[in-house]
């Protein structure tokens, strides 16, 4: 007897890779980067850690360290094609994540995928900064050899020399976006590997996948959110009124954690970390009053949802802490997620198999062909 084939819209339900890089559990609230809980990696490792760690299965000796921090460098230029796209669409104000996905394409393989892997991390941070400085009618900031991943990107941005207390926010960020699961953008990056195309086709095509407004998301409203109420007094109320007129609250409910988001109990830390020493401690008092305040009016308003805080909520707040204007927010979580994305593509290639899914057919059959004429 024939049985009908069943559709996984989405592939939903569908696992498609083994992979020992994350662990998304969403009834728990628990996500595991490489064999680490994420609140024992994220705050306290550099973003070079994270880095050695996704791609090689163990934390980095201190000369493994200083080796992979020196061919990051190395590569930190860009060619005058890549810095020419990067400045050109930042004059023309392109879309940041259309800039940053022309500029990466321009990078040239290398015969050895580990060195490309590290060009591609490397060149991220001066894109985006190039075509920021641009965009800003800035000249280009020249990266510093002397400086890591996280500092460097800070400089380039701004030509200051940031604080410490910013380098050790943004580091937390990169290493908690860095990885999560077998999403839209790593399941890009994988489908590309499989055909064995080559790094720099695989990370442009997940850029394109992230730039979707249902997988990157878009941590800016839930900070103008925050804006629009201004004080405590005022959070009930306009929250009240949001859910009134059937308006999503920006920074809560996630499709996989039905519990508070654990990347955001961990920027939550970093930004209570940030606003206490370089920071405005009156702006990170008020998110937390409304982060409750909303949580309460959702569950009042839709019981059971469980509607809790996620990442972008507290990813918001903390980049702004960092004076990053909103439209910095997605190429910087590039920037971090570029990483997962090429560890993903090493898992694949020891696959050595195409991902080819099935389809099932519903169009019609059976018709005539008529000539133009007769139509």
């Amino acid at each position: 007897m024939a049985t009908e084939t069943q559709v996984h819209v989405g592939l939903e339900g569908i696992v498609a890779a083994a992979t020992r890089l994350s662990s998304v559990d969403g009834q728990a609230g628990e996500l595991i980067i490489a064999g680490f809980p994420l609140e024992r990696l994220a705050p306290f490792a550099t973003f070079e850690e994270t880095i050695f760690l996704l791609w090689n299965d163990h934390l980095p000796s201190q000369s493994e360290l200083t080796e992979l921090h020196q061919s990051l460098v190395s590569q930190r230029q860009l060619s005058a094609l890549t810095l020419e796209v990067a400045q050109q669409l930042g004059r023309e104000q392109a879309d940041p994540m259309d800039a940053l996905r022309a500029a990466t394409a321009t990078l040239t393989p290398l015969a050895d995928e580990k060195a490309t892997a590290q060009r591609i991390v490397a060149a991220l941070p001066t894109i985006v900064a190039a075509y920021w400085r641009a965009r800003n009618q800035a000249e280009f900031i020249e990266p510093r050899s002397d400086l890591s991943h996280a500092a460097n990107y800070l400089w380039m941005l701004t030509g200051k020399e940031p604080s410490a207390e910013q380098v050790r926010a943004l580091e937390t960020y990169l290493n908690t976006v860095v990885d999560h699961g077998l999403n839209a953008s790593t399941f890009t990056t994988r489908v590309i590997i499989s055909t064995e195309s080559d790094l720099v086709s695989a990370v442009t095509g997940a850029i394109g996948a992230l730039k979707g407004p249902l997988h990157g998301g878009a941590p800016g409203p839930a900070l103008d959110m925050v804006f629009e109420i201004g004080t405590a007094d005022r959070a009930e109320e306009v929250l009240r009124a949001k859910l009134a007129r059937g308006e999503r609250l920006m920074g809560f409910g996630h499709r996989v954690y039905k519990v508070r988001d654990p990347r955001a109990e961990v920027l939550a830390g970093a930004a209570d970390q940030l606003f206490a020493n370089d920071g405005n401690r009156e702006l990170y008092e008020l998110v937390r009053h409304v982060e409750q305040t909303a949580i309460r009016l959702l569950e009042e308003h839709k019981p059971g949802r469980k509607l809790q805080t996620n990442v972008e909520f507290y990813t918001a707040l903390l980049l702004h802490g960092i004076d990053f204007e909103t439209d910095l927010f997605t190429p910087t979580f590039t920037i971090s997620r570029a990483v997962g994305w090429i560890a993903h593509a090493f898992e694949q290639r020891t696959v050595g198999r195409i991902i080819r899914p099935q389809s099932i057919y519903t169009g019609d059959r059976n018709r005539t062909w008529v000539e133009v004429a007769e139509r």
